[in-house]
């Protein structure tokens, strides 16, 4: 049986998208500016199957994946070792806070000297954006772990890397996920925008050239299936990570 909030969730959705291609079809949205979002998963079912953006939709998640694997590795080691030093920590806590604040695409004119155009100045970016995510969760899971947990490790005689590994580290797992989810997500964004308006390739120049030369149907198509594939990857990450605050209540 479907949890309240899931039933809740997937009527808001329906109840919108419904509403959407009611416009469409009536005409109060006109076909120049909208198309139906039927004729958006047609159109997109149609594009994956001839595969005209195929390279592009490769080249978007690939980069996805290799900005976010950078941004958790690297998150994590910058939360460990700012969480180890308290007075670097208050240094840089008010940094941190601003940090979104900082429009990290203006990163990208150092980036193109430092790695050339192509794909890796937009994977900098992309990592940019959602390696404070992870160091954050890092820190606060640090935080949060329960002093009985030390004075156990203590007794047991663990050495520091052994109750880094047998107690802080599981202790710490529910909000080191809810990192990695953020990561990713931010990691979408930061790829997305920044093929859309500094690339070459990839889905994000895809929709811009659509857009450009007045394509709608593949525009659309293509916002649709970027639309569907965070979807799924966000409702995957968000299972696990309930399954991980379940377990850190029992």
């Amino acid at each position: 049986m479907m949890r309240p909030e899931r039933l809740i969730r997937t009527t808001v959705v329906a109840g919108l998208v419904l509403l959407v291609e009611w416009l469409c079809r009536t005409g109060a949205i006109p076909a120049d500016v909208m198309i139906a979002p039927s004729a958006m998963a047609l159109h997109a079912a149609e594009l994956l199957r001839e595969g005209r953006f195929t390279r592009d939709i490769a080249t978007s998640f690939a980069s996805v994946a290799i900005a976010s694997i950078c941004a958790v590795v690297f998150g994590f080691a910058a939360g460990l070792v700012i969480h180890a030093l308290p007075g670097v920590r208050r240094a840089l806590e008010p940094l941190i806070a601003s940090y979104y604040a900082v429009p990290t695409f203006a990163f990208y004119p150092v980036f193109i000297v430092l790695f050339g155009v192509g794909a890796l100045p937009i994977i900098a970016i992309a990592t940019l954006l959602a390696v404070v995510s992870m160091m954050t969760a890092t820190m606060t899971g640090l935080d949060r772990i329960p002093r009985s947990y030390s004075k156990t490790a203590r007794v047991m005689r663990l050495t520091r890397w052994q109750a880094v590994w047998h107690v802080k580290l599981p202790a710490t797992l529910p909000h080191l996920f809810s990192g990695v989810r953020l990561a990713v997500s931010h990691a979408f964004i930061g790829v997305i925008a920044s093929e859309f308006i500094l690339s070459g390739s990839g889905i994000g120049y895809a929709i811009s050239y659509a857009y450009n030369n007045f394509e709608n149907a593949d525009m659309y198509a293509l916002m649709l299936t970027v639309l569907v594939a965070v979807t799924v990857v966000n409702g995957i990450l968000n299972h696990i990570d309930a399954r991980f605050q379940a377990r850190s209540r029992r």
